[in-house]
């Protein structure tokens, strides 16, 4: 069996740790309904272990971190907390003796959130790339220059190291790992059951267009917004999306980047690409991807996707195709 032991510590952020752990007990299960015995095995460490309390109020029961020094662990995974725990946690005398040797020895080895901060505390990730929390990344940068970290990233595997840069895109991670260890038909199905969207790679931003339109306050568009994610293939352009929204032209354009902070054609566009990216990590031919998003002909598509990303579509798909 694979053993993935989680390093928490006071005030963790509880889901850092039980959503990727949700996800593999998810390929358990899979596996058993295949006839087949479990794969993964989930042990939960803090320095001193016992009960510990979660940022959240719910505490979980832990074994010592030293505990684990005569064991084979598959994966070693530290997970994040707010500055306040994450302080502490980086000051603890027995964390700081203990998680750099454990870390050496584990199959990989990384963080949730910020958890790669106390990583990096260590000096763990020096010359590293890494993915943390968009929060965390002006003080990661700060204070350990010698790491790189990827504002935008979702999650980044680098070699041993996989680190992810928040509570959900612990979840993309997991199913990554899951992918990589096991199959990824079972990594889309546990994706299923968990009711996802959609499995994400490592490589999409943070930042969605659409989550940041619905990020401000009382949008008005919100519900037009939604329909243009749904309908890439439709007409988008100012008349049509005016109408919809009841407005005049100018009052639309006006309003809508007041809004959105970017022009409905920019807005749109963005979508659309970003959708390209999505599709194109699962393989699909560049004509398709451009019908399904709105971007006919593929060379529209082409020209568009290489001058917003400086990478071509063909080029994009080869790098970051993922299966399942």
């Amino acid at each position: 069996m694979h053993q993935i032991v989680f390093v928490v510590y006071p005030g963790f952020e509880l889901l850092d740790m039980a959503g990727p752990a949700s996800v593999l007990n998810g390929a358990n299960r899979a596996l058993g309904q295949a006839g087949q015995a479990p794969f993964y095995e989930v042990a939960l460490t803090s320095p001193a272990g016992g009960e510990i309390a979660s940022s959240s109020g719910v505490s979980v029961q832990t074994s010592r971190l030293a505990g684990f020094r005569g064991c084979r662990i598959g994966t070693l995974l530290i997970v994040g907390a707010e500055s306040g725990p994450l302080q502490a946690a980086m000051a603890d005398p027995e964390l700081r003796r203990v998680l750099p040797a454990l870390s050496a020895k584990a199959g990989r080895f990384g963080s949730v959130c910020s958890g790669g901060i106390v990583l990096a505390s260590l000096g763990l990730l020096d010359g590293c790339r890494v993915a943390t929390h968009w929060d965390a990344y002006e003080p990661f940068r700060a204070h350990f220059p010698r790491v790189t970290v990827d504002p935008e990233a979702l999650y980044v595997e680098d070699g041993r190291l996989w680190t992810s840069a928040g509570v959900t895109t612990g979840i993309d991670m997991a199913l990554a790992m899951v992918g990589r260890d096991l199959d990824t038909a079972i990594a889309g199905e546990v994706a299923q059951r968990l009711i996802l969207y959609a499995r994400r790679p490592g490589h999409q931003s943070q930042f969605s267009p659409v989550l940041s339109a619905q990020a401000r306050g009382d949008n008005p568009f919100a519900d037009l917004i939604g329909w243009i994610q749904s309908n890439l293939g439709a007409t988008l352009d100012v008349p049509a999306l005016a109408g919809r929204a009841g407005l005049t032209e100018r009052s639309f354009h006006r309003k809508f980047a007041a809004v959105t902070g970017k022009t409905p054609a920019h807005f749109v566009e963005t979508v659309r690409l970003d959708a390209a990216r999505m599709l194109l990590s699962r393989g699909l031919s560049i004509k398709q991807v451009a019908a399904q998003v709105g971007l006919s002909p593929a060379a529209r598509l082409s020209r568009l996707f290489e001058k917003r990303f400086g990478i071509s579509p063909r080029t994009y798909r080869e790098m970051h195709r993922i299966e399942g």
